[in-house]
Formats: C-alpha cells, structure tokens, sequence
C-alpha cells in the first residue's frame, strides 16, 4: 500500500495538472545534488568557452566526434580502477546492462575498436556522469572537452602535440596562473619496483599516490600500510621519491645522473628517454615553463600507459584539477584485440567555468558605475534593434527580414512607447536600435542610433539601411 506521502497530490498549473508533494518540495527547494541550472548570462560565458575551445581543437586538424550518453557496462567496467564505482548504472532495458558514460576517452576507444579505424585526431565536446560527492567546482554532470591522437606516429609526436594543445587552451581561455604536472606511468612502475612494491599492487598503489595532491602523506601511507599491506620501509622509500619536483629538465637531469636506481631498471629508462625528447620538444615551443615534472602524480585510472599529466589552477579559486590526461596504448585493443595507441587529454570545463564566473564578479566588484556597463555580460549577440512605434507587426517583419537576410543579428519590437524599447536595448547590451515612426514612413527613412550615446541620430534612406548599418557594425569591430 502506496505511503500517504506518495499518494497526496497538489494541483499545478490548472486542469489535468498534479505532481506529489514530494515533487513539489524537489522543485521549490532545488534539485538533484551535483548538478547545476545556467542561467543566460552563465550560457554566455560557457559558449565564448566552447567557440574558444573549438577554435583550438581544429586549428590542430581535430574533427568532431560524438557517442551516445550510455554504454554497455561491460564496456566501462575494470577501465577505471577503484573509481569504478563512481560509474552509474541504469536499470536493465530489454536484456541490455547500461551505464551512464563515465569519460569520453573509453568511448572513443569503444568506436576505433568497433569501426576498425587506425588513425584519428578527434575532439568531442559532451557531458559525463559520475556518482562523486558534490563539492565545490566537482559535480556529477559534467562537460568534458576531449583532444585525442591515435595512430602509430613517431615517438612522442602526438603527446608533445596534446601537451602543446593544452597549453593553448588554458592560455586563451586567460583564467589565470596554471602549471601542468607531468609523470610517466612505467617511471611511476618502476620506482614501485625499485621500492619493492610486487606488480599485482602498481595498480591499486598509484590509486593512493593519485590522492597526494589532496591528503598529506602521512595519511596516505596510513592506507596503504594499513588497508594495502604495504611494509613501512617500502611506504618511506616511495615518500622519498614522490616528494620530487621542479623543472622538467632539472628533474630529468637529476633521475638521469650516475648511480640513479632508475637507471638500472628498464622501464625507468625507456620513460626517462621518452620525456627528454617530449621535454627538449616543449622546451622549443615555449611550453615548458608551464610544466612541472612531479614523481608524485599518478592518474590512477587503469588504462594509462606512458605519459600522464594534470593541469592545476593557481589563483585564488580552489577547484582542484582543470584537465587531465595522458597515453593509453592498450585501450583499443580491449575491445578489438588490435593494437592501436593513443595520447590525449580532457579538460574539465566545469571547473574552468567556476573560475570564469569569479573572474567576471571580481571585475565588476572592483570597477566603476561607467566600467560595470561595459563588462555587463551579454546573453545574446544582437546588433541591432529594429523599433516600430506603433502596432504594425508587418513593416517590423519586413525590416527585419531584410537583416536577418543579410545575416545581421536583429530583433525587433512594436511599441508606440520609444523609451520602453530604447530600455529594452540598453538592459540587453544592443548597440544599436533602428526607429521607425509615422514620420520616418513619411519621409522614407529610419533613424539609426547607438544605445550608448543616443542623442547622435543618422537619418538613413528606407532602401539602403542594410548596406549602411553594415558599414558602422563594420567600423565598430575594428
């Protein structure tokens, strides 16, 4: 029997209209825990982001790629280590166990495998779901930018290329002072080994190593002496290594010097090798001081295989990692038993955009009454306002249409009140508003104006508005 919780219903919106109670009290007090509503000035933001980070995917070469928003779970499970059980699962529909996708980067492997494709330079921009705990700039839906290579190409080619992209990104984004620390994963297995760490543990270590950036040591060696069945001499010798970092090139000079231990282990020296060459390519294209070489970062996700690295924001605003990635050469063979490598990386736009809109607050807090108006945020792109004073619907549907045919953004309004639609244009950022009266229509013209500064009016003939409101958009961009 249904509780009376359940059952008690209230009218909403009128005739044929009810939800719960309990429905109702979801929607007057919020909504489900780690997502989020956008308003229009947030979607402004997020979509100067997106253009932003597009532009840079395809100057690149990416092309675009999309997968749907759930997978079979027997294609996400045992590929994230223990942040598997972070995956969602969906109720069995007609025989088939779905979850919801996790990353981009495991469904990306999933299409190669299944369509038989070598080599490609993809980029994907879509939202992932993860049953984390909500904290500040973490959430459980959340978009991700995705920048992948995969193919054979020279050695360290594509994850000096991902690297290089990453820099891009977070530099024309301009949210501030960031570093991106960089490790590679068999240097991480061989001081494991080097430590005396047995290989059936690399996996579950590095998920405690991963937590460094967010537990001191002291905890993290709690767990894995006492939850791992590490010795304490072994947790000690990994303590004293995780603790270097600096220069790329410093460190590598360092782990490379005579007597290093990493240089009598073998997987040691093919990662030492891979980085110098990653590292001098960096160091040329004036990306390198933005990397740090941190024996302590571990990315504890089970598919990584060389290179792994992680982006960290440096300003005032803690959200933790901004973007992470790295080279997983045996994922597509998961699925198809070829062998297809591939590099990327995946930027948390999430928290990019928590930095954004502080950045954007800060501004405003610290400007005058005349600077706050031109920082205003702009929702909308429209250049110009086409005014009708009067009720005359189709003289507004025939301006207009000649500027929506010349690809002008316009809107339009029917008013007979001028200072009602000249406020309309102000409250939202248009520049210029078009004012079609009686006595405009009688003398074959329309008044042009900028909002800012509207007592400046140009008398425009009725034939030629496109062609002269082109030529102050064009003289008001450059």
């Amino acid at each position: 029997m249904a509780s009376e919780r359940e059952i008690s219903t209230v009218t909403v919106g009128g005739k044929g209209s009810s939800l719960t109670s309990s429905a109702v009290h979801a929607i007057s007090t919020g909504f489900s825990k780690g997502t989020r509503d956008f308003g229009k000035e947030q979607m402004a933001i997020r979509g100067r982001a997106f253009s932003i980070i597009e532009s840079v995917f395809k100057k690149h070469g990416a092309v675009g790629l999309d997968t749907p928003v759930f997978e079979l779970r027997e294609t996400l499970m045992g590929k994230y280590g223990e942040d598997s059980k972070l995956i969602y699962d969906l109720a069995d529909q007609g025989g088939e166990l779905c979850s919801l996708r996790y990353d981009l980067t495991v469904p990306f492997a999933r299409y190669l495998a299944m369509n038989n494709i070598n080599a490609l330079k993809r980029y994907q921009i879509a939202k992932v779901y993860r049953r984390d705990n909500p904290s500040k700039g973490r959430y459980r839906e959340f978009y991700q930018c995705d920048f992948d290579v995969a193919g054979q190409y020279e050695k360290m080619e594509p994850d000096f290329e991902v690297v290089q992209v990453l820099t891009e990104l977070l530099d024309e984004l301009n949210i501030g002072e960031y570093e991106i620390k960089l490790n590679h994963r068999k240097l991480l297995d061989g001081m494991l080994e080097i430590c005396g760490v047995s290989s059936e543990k690399f996996r579950t270590v590095c998920s405690s190593i991963d937590k460094l950036d967010k537990q001191p040591f002291e905890q993290i060696k709690k767990e894995l002496v006492e939850e791992k069945g590490l010795a304490v001499e072994t947790v000690d010798k990994i303590g004293s290594f995780v603790k270097k970092r600096g220069p790329p090139l410093e460190i590598l000079s360092d782990l490379k010097n005579v007597g290093s231990q990493f240089l009598e282990n073998e997987g040691s020296v093919l990662a030492l090798n891979d980085l110098e060459i990653l590292f001098r390519a960096l160091e040329k294209s004036k990306a390198i001081n933005k990397v740090v070489f941190d024996l302590s970062l571990a990315r504890g996700l089970d598919y990584y295989t060389g290179v792994i690295y992680e982006a960290v924001f440096k300003g005032a605003t803690q959200v933790g990692s901004i973007a992470a990635g790295g080279r997983y050469d045996n994922l597509v063979g998961m699925f198809s038993g070829k062998q297809v490598p591939a590099v990327g990386v995946s930027l948390g736009i999430e928290r990019v955009f928590t930095i954004m809109e502080q950045l954007e607050k800060e501004r405003n807090q610290g400007a005058s009454i005349e600077e706050r108006r031109s920082l205003v945020i702009r929702a909308t792109e429209t250049q110009v306002l086409v005014a009708v004073l009067g009720n005359d619907l189709p003289l507004a549907a025939e301006v207009v249409r000649e500027l929506w045919a010349a690809n002008i953004k316009a809107e339009f309004g029917t008013n007979k009140k001028f200072m009602k639609q000249y406020d309309r244009a102000k409250q939202n950022g248009i520049p210029w508003i078009m004012t079609i009266g009686e006595n405009e229509l009688k003398e074959g013209i329309v008044l042009l104006q900028k909002v800012e500064n509207k007592e400046e009016e140009f008398k425009i003939p009725r034939d030629r508005i496109v062609e002269e409101l082109q030529k102050r958009l064009n003289a008001s961009s450059s």
